[in-house]
């Protein structure tokens, strides 16, 4: 199932920038004392080096119990509600034991199905720690899916929230093997099939507080099978991705090897956490080093939740980070301010060379939009233009970019904090190796990894597993790119995405969709090559979504007719093919009504999408 994303328009204020106004007033060396204390040397840092997620989970247990873990919004009016470390340790001691003891359910597949809450979080936790298998379901699926990956994944516990129990009831007598049905926030006791999440822990706690330690001292194999993440593929039908303690955890070393994240630092959450990317490296990783992490309520909610909870970092997808870029400058040039900040960009670039970093302080009133405090914008799962990210560069936010997949539990590469390279992915983690297979002349070819981050395998598909993984363990990542001479990793598409032409030149579409984006009356494409019933040749082809109010505005008309979206849009892709080599240049356009069908991070599903009619 496609989520249907409506991408908030964020609204920035008319700006005023008093604090450029005033940049000579400005101590130079006073800023230069904060630059060089600030500065990092080119190496990486010590990191952590956890086997399990249990070790991770006790450390941070013991070390931080009176630190802030999350921020949540029970009631949209009303301010964050914080929750301590020692509640959620407690509450994920107690919870279980209840599972393991009160309801029989040790070593069992436990499907979690939910919005972003506590109560995912306390679920999640709880089953690495030894409660069974932790299934973490995409909450937008349709019934019949939910059903079917509950049989696919034989669990029995359904653990769900109050905004999924209509759908769970759906499901109900079609999944005899599920013992309990779990409902988060529910006190309800034992009745049939279902009960509250509040129960179970609240029975657990009394195990507990008589003396039962059976929980907290189950001993983690870090090689044991311990989570079953279900792929939402753009090219194929989900696969079942199996993960142990052990890829989880070298998550968290690698990460902190690259990136200096503090005790301090307050992750913003907006991504889904069924998703390997937002639950390892949005909760696991800040868990594992005291950190925070605010709840998002939801996308036209991000501004308003980032000012009020002050967030230092977020793990973000490109079309969130382009458009905020593509709303602020929108919001600049209304306020008749673009020749001031181009050209305070200029002067703090140059300064920054000398030692002084004055982008903090001259971009503030940009910043303050996200809260003041963000200085880390991490941005994966799709390609972005590098136009975007040296511009979250230029207002004084690091910007980084990870690579991986649900595969690789999900890092593989990631820009150092320390060493950054708008442009690329990064480096390989410190525990993983990357190199490109068959290279082509340009150096180009299938992406291949090593990693401790590596699955187990596929789910009951040995064939599909072998397919991927090589017998000395490297894995086909399914990606084209190439690494340069300082090992830092460029992805340039999809193995299965390539068009080749009947001369055999191939053409990647991603490196196409991503220029035509760059014009905001682009709101979505898809590059594809379409078949003829008269030619083996296919026709590069891009199918496009236009952002109306965007076309409205630049031709200055309201309710523009058919040919007219269509001949503005072939403006634009004629301007594109001017910068492509001619055999990659789009031939045929289409323009599509509705928006595409998409995966939870926001890619569209491209195997679906193409054998559709416009």
């Amino acid at each position: 199932m496609g989520l249907d994303i409506k991408m908030p328009k964020f609204k920035f204020p008319k700006f005023k920038f008093k604090e450029m106004e005033n940049v000579e007033e400005i101590n130079l060396e006073k800023e230069r004392e904060k630059t060089e204390k600030a500065k990092k040397d080119k190496k990486q840092y010590e990191g952590t080096h956890f086997k399990t997620i249990k070790e991770a989970f006790l450390n941070s247990k013991e070390k931080y119990a009176e630190n802030t873990l999350f921020l949540e919004k029970l009631d949209h009016k009303e301010p964050y509600t914080e929750f301590k470390y020692k509640q959620f340790c407690d509450d994920v001691i107690n919870f279980g034991t209840g599972l393991t003891k009160y309801l029989n359910l040790k070593d069992e597949r436990l499907v979690i199905i939910s919005q972003t809450t506590y109560g995912w979080y306390v679920s999640y936790m709880t089953a690495l720690c030894g409660a069974g298998i932790a299934v973490p379901l995409d909450k937008e699926l349709p019934v019949n899916e939910i059903e079917n990956l509950i049989k696919r994944s034989r669990a029995s516990a359904v653990i769900y929230s109050a905004k999924l129990k209509d759908q769970i009831d759906k499901v109900k007598d079609s999944v005899p093997m599920v013992k309990y049905f779990i409902q988060m926030n529910s006190n309800n006791k034992v009745k049939g099939r279902d009960v509250g999440m509040n129960h179970v822990m609240e029975e657990g706690k009394k195990l507990v507080q008589s003396g039962d330690n059976s929980f907290i001292n189950i001993e983690i194999d870090p090689d044991e099978f311990k989570v079953l993440f279900f792929t939402s593929g753009t090219t194929s039908q989900s696969k079942g991705v199996m993960i142990c303690n052990r890829n989880l955890a070298s998550n968290i070393n690698a990460c902190s090897a690259y990136v200096d994240l503090r005790e301090s630092d307050r992750l913003f959450s907006v991504l889904p956490l069924h998703h390997s990317y937002e639950s390892t490296i949005g909760f696991l990783y800040p868990f594992a080093l005291g950190g925070s992490i605010a709840i998002c309520e939801g996308l036209k909610h991000i501004l308003p939740n980032m000012k009020e909870s002050q967030p230092t970092a977020v793990l973000a997808v490109p079309i969130l980070v382009e458009n905020i870029h593509k709303n602020v400058n929108k919001s600049i040039m209304k306020s008749g301010k673009s020749a001031i900040v181009n050209s305070m960009i200029h002067v703090t670039n140059a300064i920054r060379t000398v030692g002084i970093d004055l982008k903090r302080r001259v971009f503030k009133e940009i910043l303050d939009n996200f809260g003041g405090k963000l200085r880390i914008i991490v941005s994966a799962a799709a390609p972005i233009d590098k136009k975007v990210g040296k511009w979250v560069q230029d207002i004084g936010i690091t910007f980084l970019q990870g690579y991986g997949l649900t595969e690789t539990a999900p890092i593989s590469a990631l820009t150092p904090d320390y060493d950054t390279k708008v442009g690329s992915v990064g480096k390989a983690v410190n525990c993983a190796e990357i190199k490109i297979n068959n290279p082509n002349e340009n150096g180009e070819g299938e992406v291949f990894i090593k990693s401790k981050t590596l699955m187990l395998g596929y789910y009951e598909d040995e064939e599909a597993t072998k397919a991927v993984v090589t017998e000395d363990g490297w894995f086909n990542s399914g990606d084209v790119g190439y690494l340069d001479k300082e090992g830092f990793l460029y992805i340039t598409g999809r193995s299965k995405n390539v068009i080749v032409t009947q001369n055999g030149k191939n053409i990647y579409p991603e490196e196409v969709e991503m220029l035509l984006k760059k014009h905001t009356e682009i709101k979505e494409c898809l590059v594809y090559g379409k078949k003829q019933d008269d030619s083996k040749e296919l026709i590069i082809t891009a199918r496009v979504l236009p952002n109306i109010p965007e076309l409205e505005e630049k031709i200055g008309k309201d309710n523009l007719s058919d040919d007219e979206i269509y001949d503005n849009i072939w403006q634009i892709v004629k301007e594109v093919n001017k910068e492509l080599t001619s055999y990659k240049a789009v031939k045929k356009l289409e323009i599509k009504n509705g928006e595409f069908e998409m995966t939870t991070t926001m890619k569209i599903k491209r195997y679906k999408e193409v054998q559709k009619k416009v």
